[in-house]
């Protein structure tokens, strides 16, 4: 493990005695580091250095709450899908492989939740996040996550869709599947929602219209016309979240709320609320932002199969959970370094070595801090 600024002596692994005198058995080897790595690995011949997976796979750490309250912390790749993370944590759980387990990026202070795309890559969602906002992610079943594409018809009521075709401008019935994946047609939802910003307590009832260009609402009744239709938000650049307590925490009129959030840092300042009068409204509005924000992607992460060990050429074995032995023995005593796979020659080498790799570690691990530094 490398030493890192905030790590407890148990996260660490090192005795109180090794991180105080870390700095003084850098200082006695400073000129041998200040050449090169090969000086460093003729001063350890014929020891066994422990180096973390973290030097040659660049890791991150990320923490999944279960349902049940209890948490587990990860080491994954900046690469590392929601999918993968679901995957990791069913195998390592011993539970059913299938398509209802869904990451979710929670905010309790705000009360808010969203599902996060099988194909969203995890890291880069955790670095939106605001140190001033309590965000975590979790995992449990989803069932409805993918059911609009196996009843899309139950999703969207021909009084809440419109479309037109590109090619002569009228309309005419289409799949609803179909259309609302096609590039040659535009798809309408709309129907009232409440809409309120954050911030104020008001709630006013207006006419929405959603199109692949933003989400609009009407100034006058359900007028689509161009004069009357004002720009509301534009979902490419926001997250779509649920709100999971509408009436107590924000004052709406129902409790089938969620809100349009922007994908960065301080977000939440700029949101905006909405409130369906149904829950097959919430669920028709919420279903059609997804589709609109993703686009194919959302349906291909629906027809994706499952695997057992690697999605797409991704190796499941390059995420460790923090629990599990995160060292791998590595062998400097020839010309070249190897790793020693044989657990035993492993095991039986650090007994014989004693304490000795302990300070092994210590040395490689400042050396890199000094190579970053």
């Amino acid at each position: 493990m490398i030493l890192r600024k905030g790590h407890s002596v148990k996260e660490t692994g090192l005795t109180k005695w090794e991180i105080v005198h870390a700095p003084k058995t850098i200082r006695s080897v400073r000129n041998i580091l200040s050449h090169n790595v090969d000086q460093l690995k003729a001063g350890l011949s014929g020891r066994i250095i422990y180096v973390s997976l973290s030097y040659a796979i660049s890791l991150q750490v990320i923490k999944v709450f279960s349902e049940d309250g209890t948490s587990r912390a990860l080491e994954v790749p900046n690469d590392t899908t929601a999918l993968n993370v679901c995957q990791l944590l069913i195998k390592k759980n011993h539970c059913i492989d299938d398509q209802n387990w869904t990451m979710f990026e929670q905010l309790p202070a705000l009360c808010l939740e969203r599902i996060i795309e099988d194909h969203e890559l995890i890291i880069e969602v955790q670095s939106k996040w605001d140190m001033e906002e309590d965000c975590r992610f979790s995992i449990r079943k989803y069932y409805a996550k993918y059911e609009f594409f196996k009843s899309p018809e139950d999703y969207f009521p021909d009084l809440m869709l419109s479309y037109s075709n590109e090619v002569n401008g009228t309309s005419k019935s289409l799949d609803t599947l179909k259309m609302l994946l096609s590039t040659t047609t535009y798809p309408e939802v709309h129907t009232y929602l409440y809409m309120s910003e954050k911030g104020k307590k008001s709630w006013k009832k207006q006419f929405f219209v959603l199109r692949r260009s933003g989400l609009y609402f009407s100034t006058k009744g359900t007028s689509k016309d161009p004069r009357h239709l004002q720009f509301f938000s534009d979902f490419s650049q926001c997250n779509i979240y649920i709100l999971l307590s509408a009436r107590r925490m924000y004052g709406a009129p129902t409790d089938y709320g969620f809100c349009l959030k922007p994908n960065k840092t301080g977000g939440a300042k700029e949101m905006k609320l909405l409130c369906a009068e149904s829950e097959e409204s919430k669920s028709c509005w919420v279903t059609a932002l997804r589709l609109y924000k993703h686009g194919k992607q959302f349906y291909q992460n629906y027809l994706r199969p499952h695997q057992n060990n690697d999605v797409n050429g991704f190796n499941l074995s390059a995420m460790r959970s923090i629990s599990e032995n995160s060292l791998v023995a590595m062998d400097f005593s020839g010309h070249k370094t190897r790793v020693i796979e044989n657990p035993t020659e492993a095991l039986s080498i650090a007994v014989q070595e004693g304490l000795l790799w302990r300070v092994c570690m210590i040395v490689y691990s400042y050396y890199i801090l000094l190579q970053v530094t």
